[in-house]
């Protein structure tokens, strides 16, 4: 008897059989075992099974579902894979932009908790593998302090410096590397390529860097690589009408540099992966992409978290944060700027898209990484 056959005497028979009387259930009860070929136990399962209500799901109704799953994954995507706290506060600066759902859709996504992101998008997380470290020791280190900038810092201007290699899996070679520059205060950060890692080079990235924060350097730390701790850039700190404060960190302490050490991985490596960018031309391309796509959009959209308060309670270590605000807001709300500055600055904010800047960014590395796949077949 083929499954369809069996499902149709099943539904002529449950009637009967649900109505019969006990003598009579047994005899329908012999005659399908008998056809049906099923234990008596199994018989009568099949045939109650449409007759007795299941007991109600106990717990809440599910409120978000798959539909929230779809949008939950794309806003993710579209944020640069950010944690749940920090994708909660980008909420309400990014769902104003996204035409991708109706408004009722925006509510629930405008409710959603952190934990429940968390639930939603664990499938989907996955992790990176580690890159290699380009840094080579400098030669005048008793000239710059070891010291700390992160404590007691209140206003903008401190910043963290390091570059990522772009070599692939080889330091061989010539290549382009990226120097990432980040505010402690406010977690700014800007990025440009360079050819070669040579003090020339990073001092001319430094310099475009400065240039376009909206705020001045008041301090500057690095790790103890020569293309920081060089005379160039020595004098270029030092010898200015406000001095900025120039330090290094502890040798072989990467931690001492950690806040510049995550950008290294959040606002380049997921940018631009492991890959080698070898070619001198690639350092228009890398720096338009910095310039006017990524780091507007972390700096404008994406929220950050500081590090309020840290206690050991036996052997487990508590951390508690202050609630995520993109480096934007932390700037605007520092109270050191002058209206002229604030004005731009909210200007230049309100000019932006963070959708639009998200789609000519993934334009733009298509292109990019197209580029370095046929280099690399034509080098193969």
């Amino acid at each position: 008897m083929t499954t369809e056959l069996k499902q149709h005497y099943i539904n002529r028979v449950r009637k009967r059989y649900f109505n019969g009387s006990k003598n009579i259930k047994s005899l329908i009860l012999d005659e399908f075992c008998e056809v049906c070929g099923v234990t008596r136990n199994h018989a009568i399962k099949m045939l109650n099974h449409d007759f007795f209500e299941r007991p109600p799901k106990r717990g809440r109704k599910r409120k978000y579902g798959k539909a929230v799953d779809v949008h939950l994954r794309h806003l993710w995507e579209s944020m640069g894979r950010i944690n749940s706290k920090k994708m909660h506060s980008a909420m309400p600066l990014w769902l104003p932009f996204y035409d991708e759902a109706d408004d009722s859709m925006k509510e629930l996504l405008m409710s959603i908790s952190p934990s429940t992101i968390d639930r939603h998008l664990a499938e989907f997380r996955t992790r990176s593998k580690k890159g290699l470290s380009s840094t080579s020791p400098s030669l005048i280190k008793n000239k710059i302090p070891i010291k700390l900038l992160d404590h007691n810092i209140n206003e903008p201007g401190y910043i963290e410096a390091d570059t990522v290699a772009h070599c692939g899996t080889s330091l061989a070679g010539e290549f382009i590397n990226t120097l990432t520059m980040t505010d402690l205060y406010s977690g700014w950060t800007e990025n440009r390529a360079v050819w070669k890692k040579e003090s020339r080079t990073v001092m001319g990235a430094i310099k475009s860097i400065e240039k376009s924060l909206p705020f001045k350097v008041r301090g500057f730390a690095s790790d103890n690589g020569n293309e920081f701790l060089n005379h160039d850039l020595h004098s270029y700190f030092f010898n200015r009408k406000n001095r900025v404060e120039f330090v290094r960190r502890r040798p072989y302490k990467k931690n001492d540099n950690c806040h510049v050490e995550q950008k290294n991985w959040t606002h380049v490596r997921e940018l631009f992966g492991y890959e080698r960018f070898d070619h001198g031309a690639q350092v228009k391309m890398m720096n338009h992409i910095y310039k006017t796509l990524w780091n507007p959009l972390w700096n404008y959209f994406t929220p950050v978290m500081k590090l309020e308060q840290k206690v050991r309670v036996g052997g487990k270590i508590i951390k508690r944060y202050d609630k995520p605000k993109t480096p934007y807001q932390r700037i605007m709300d520092c109270g050191t700027l002058t209206c002229a500055e604030m004005n731009k600055l909210e200007k230049q904010y309100q000019d932006l898209n963070p959708f639009e800047l998200k789609k000519e960014l993934e334009k733009q590395l298509k292109w990019s990484f197209r580029i370095v796949e046929v280099r690399t077949m034509r080098a193969g």
